[in-house]
């Protein structure tokens, strides 16, 4: 049974498809966004029939022991902090990993009426890093159902030629669950998991699905979106994390299976370091990725280069043209 975020994503990629099939479809507006909108490698999690929208993001070493972050809006203009998923990291992980600070890039998945939290646990430049797992039956810290229960290590990478962090949950048309996952290194993977515990398939190994082929291999935060008959891997591709000297910018590469090969609008492999630009800077508009995609928008964070060069959230709609997604800062004031 696909799990509510795909259908979501599916459903909405039809209605905008069937809008305009081959010529040049309008661009819905974007939400005018305000609040608390310094978010990091958004998780993003739309809110249909009246429910909220729901942003998991990048944790923040001073605050709740840098736990991932949590952030709900009504209308997703207006975005409130509600606080962290636990106000301590796992004793585990803070064993595992020699100096983790806060947790990073986390994904959420609803499958079977539970949510998937994956998340990463690193330190900047390493990759003994680890992918973990929470689970929970809602995204509402008010709601008396909620409890993230841990659920371990999913994957490492101490030793590996990848790194294990920034993942992604994707299914196939059979239903089987996928984990993408990468940075730099030997660039993005992909590893089959199992329903339900949402851990490594028996056997599983990870599989290339993107790499540059070169020293400093800047690519990282795969996500993947089936649409129509085929899977579309979106990318960050650049150096993140540098406030305006950002490089960061978003790209796609499709697939008709979920493994691969994907390849760019002109026909070039990702494996080769192809890929179609779908969002890149403008201006003071610096660095958009981490990227994350619910319904027909896509939420990233990108860095303002025009008052403090801080990073923000930035949630633009999708449009599907001849079969490829693209994205479009809105006009500046």
């Amino acid at each position: 049974m696909l799990s509510r975020i795909r259908r979501i994503l599916i459903g909405a990629a039809v209605v905008l498809a069937a809008a305009a099939p081959t010529a040049c479809a309008p661009t819905p507006s974007a939400p005018e966004l305000s609040g608390d909108v310094f978010v990091h490698d958004p998780a993003y999690v739309r809110g249909t029939d009246g429910e909220p929208s729901w942003i998991y993001s990048t944790g923040n070493g001073q605050i709740a022991d840098g736990g991932i972050q949590i952030r709900r809006s009504d209308d997703d203009a207006e975005w409130e902090y509600v606080g962290e998923v636990w106000d301590r990291k796992p004793e585990w992980l803070t064993e595992r990993i020699d100096g983790v600070d806060n947790l990073w890039a986390p994904e959420l998945y609803e499958h079977d009426g539970s949510w998937y939290l994956y998340y990463a646990a690193s330190t900047f430049g390493s990759n003994d890093s680890v992918i973990a797992l929470a689970t929970n039956t809602t995204l509402d810290p008010e709601d008396p159902a909620y409890e993230w229960v841990d659920r371990g290590e999913v994957i490492s990478s101490a030793g590996m030629p990848y790194n294990a962090i920034d993942p992604n949950i994707v299914e196939d048309e059979d239903g089987t669950p996928w984990l993408a996952f990468g940075s730099f290194s030997s660039g993005l993977q992909i590893v089959e998991l199992e329903w339900p515990s949402g851990l490594l398939a028996d056997g599983a190994e990870p599989t290339a699905i993107a790499d540059r082929g070169m020293l400093e291999n800047a690519i990282e935060a795969p996500t993947i979106v089936p649409h129509d008959d085929a899977y579309y891997l979106f990318a960050s591709r650049g150096f993140c994390c540098r406030g305006v000297d950002s490089t960061y910018e978003i790209i796609v590469g499709r697939a008709e299976e979920v493994t691969g090969p994907y390849l760019d609008q002109a026909g070039s492999s990702v494996l080769e370091d192809g890929g179609t630009v779908v969002l890149t800077s403008d201006g003071d508009r610096i660095g958009p990725g981490g990227q994350s995609l619910s319904g027909e928008l896509l939420a990233f964070h990108w860095y303002d280069g025009q008052q403090d060069g801080m990073f923000r959230l930035g949630l633009l709609p999708v449009v599907w043209e001849d079969g490829w997604p693209r994205a479009s800062w809105p006009e500046e004031p």
